[in-house]
């Protein structure tokens, strides 16, 4: 994983395994999946995956690899998790921290980007179990009353993404 300080500048690299155990700030990016009826797209993850395994969270999320823009990240992984291109747009980039169910720490500065997609994914069965369009506040209500259901990060970033969404009149 590429290691960063605070203004997003490169400083070095560590796997990923040793970055979570010592919460180190690393580069990452979420995407945020949207159709034409104001839905996004939720993904639960695999069953297999070593932390956070069934819980739902946004599109699509990783890190970028070295040499990597986030959009070609973004859009790199979403086609490895959910079989689908699209274009991306980064909307904002923020640092948070958030511990996993297992004792590892996500410390990311992360990139929200959005795209626009019609139709059903093609999903990869080892990182997706299963995915559903919802409308966003549904989603903001889902959290609320069953936060359990959700992923650390997903929770932290969604309420930022529902933000800007608010702001930029993507949603009443």
């Amino acid at each position: 994983m590429i290691l960063v300080n605070q203004k997003d500048e490169e400083i070095g690299t560590m796997p990923k395994m040793e970055a979570h155990e010592k919460a180190v700030l690393h580069r990452a990016f979420s995407v945020f999946i949207m159709n034409a009826k104001g839905e996004t797209m939720l993904q639960q993850r695999a069953a297999e995956k070593y932390h956070s395994p069934l819980l739902w969270t946004n599109t699509c999320c990783s890190h970028q690899r070295l040499g990597e823009s986030n959009i070609e990240a973004g859009k790199r992984r979403l086609q490895e998790e959910m079989g689908f291109k699209t274009e991306l747009k980064e909307l904002f980039s923020f640092i948070y921290k958030a511990p996993f169910d297992n004792g590892l720490t996500e410390h990311e500065l992360d990139h929200v980007m959005m795209g626009f997609f019609e139709g059903d994914p093609q999903i990869n069965k080892e990182e997706v179990a299963s995915w559903k369009w919802m409308r966003p506040e549904d989603i903001k209500q889902d959290i609320q009353s069953a936060p359990q259901k959700y992923t650390a990060w997903f929770k932290i970033i969604f309420e930022k993404f529902y933000d800007h969404l608010i702001q930029n009149r993507n949603i009443s």
